[in-house]
């Protein structure tokens, strides 16, 4: 089930629960002493940051997949830690990075040692709306490339964040992609409800996408429908990237928004009305697109607004996945204005170039 250590870091109490939330979830990715430390480390001066340049903020770790699996189970789990605020900003990202740069009087090795730490680190600041830093750690072999010889990578990455509804332990939304071959499928459940019982629903879900990568979206949910039947029921959205192709099939059933960009412009995917497990639907319509170097696919569970506004970072090429989508939740809520149910935002987008293995 989809866990999620959300730590609400607002005094110096709460880093030592940043810290003791990195080792829980570097336990459950079955990370070594090592790379808990570094999980720790990072985790830690996170949060720090948080204190001293934005007068508080939010983690999230959860466990995900690679940004580019390299099997279809999506396995070799990493640690992924994201520092959310709705603070000053950062002027100068690149000087963040380091190592001496402060603002503080401190040494200014905080975001320095955890782009040394962590397998992948990223960071989007907007002056006066606030900064998104994010790292994930796994495995010393899957950093240093030991281990059995792996299948090159798609030119795609995926990545996204899960906040659970006030501050529970698992969450009733999942998000998970998968490859085959060419195809990359990407999807997001949202269990009916909140708490342990919606989390395992929109869990079967993901298993079976683990179970069957390869199917078509249409024909993935027709699947769903029996595999749910015992549960809650979800709203589900699959998409599917046939990466030679340049084609993008979506089909979802439910309240799960999807929107595709194309350059400068964004186009709506519909999903079908309806609950997955709930009751066969009659016909389920299968959207085609074409994909290219050009376009972003952004899934999201209904707690996130409808008349959500992409902003510049969903623009950004270079940015992780994660990042942009962890600023789409971020400038959709506020301190004040928290989010309102369990909201996952999952977002799939090309590499750059200089990103490929």
């Amino acid at each position: 089930m989809p866990r999620v250590w959300e730590v609400p870091v607002h005094d110096s109490t709460r880093v030592r629960d940043a810290r003791v939330a990195a080792e829980a979830a570097a336990a459950r990715a079955g990370l070594d002493a090592d790379r808990t430390a570094g999980c720790a480390l990072v985790a830690t001066e996170l949060a720090t940051n948080l204190l001293k340049h934005a007068g508080g903020g939010l983690i999230l770790l959860e466990v995900v997949s690679r940004p580019a699996p390299e099997r279809a189970d999506g396995a070799a789990p990493m640690v992924q830690i994201v520092a959310i605020d709705h603070g000053p900003g950062v002027r100068d990202v690149a000087g963040a990075l380091r190592d001496g740069y402060s603002t503080t009087s401190s040494l200014g090795a905080g975001l320095g040692t955890c782009h040394r730490v962590a397998d992948d680190f990223d960071l989007h600041s907007t002056v006066g709306r606030g900064t998104v830093a994010l790292a994930r750690l796994g495995a010393r072999s899957g950093r240093r490339g030991g281990g059995p010889a792996r299948s090159p990578a798609p030119a795609v990455r995926a990545g996204g964040v899960n906040v659970p509804f006030a501050g529970a332990e698992f969450s009733g939304d999942a998000w998970a992609w998968v490859r085959e071959g060419d195809l990359v499928t990407l999807m997001l459940a949202d269990g009916l409800g909140h708490g342990v019982a919606a989390a395992r629903a929109s869990s079967a879900a993901v298993e079976q996408l683990y179970r069957a990568p390869g199917l078509p979206p249409a024909q993935l949910l027709r699947r769903l429908e029996g595999a749910l039947r015992d549960t809650r029921g979800a709203a589900v959205a699959v998409a599917q990237l046939d990466v030679a192709e340049g084609r993008l099939l979506f089909s979802g059933i439910g309240n799960i928004g999807a929107r595709l960009r194309t350059g400068a412009n964004w186009q709506p995917l519909l999903s079908r009305p309806g609950i997955v497990g709930a009751h066969r639907a009659a016909h389920l319509p299968q959207h085609t697109a074409q994909w290219g170097d050009d376009c972003l696919l952004v899934l999201h569970s209904d707690g996130l607004p409808s008349r959500w506004s992409p902003g510049p970072a969903a623009h950004s090429p270079s940015l992780d996945p994660a990042v942009i989508a962890a600023v789409i939740v971020r400038d959709a809520s506020s301190p004040a204005r928290p989010v309102r149910d369990d909201t996952t935002v999952a977002v799939l987008s090309p590499s750059p170039p200089d990103r490929f293995p």
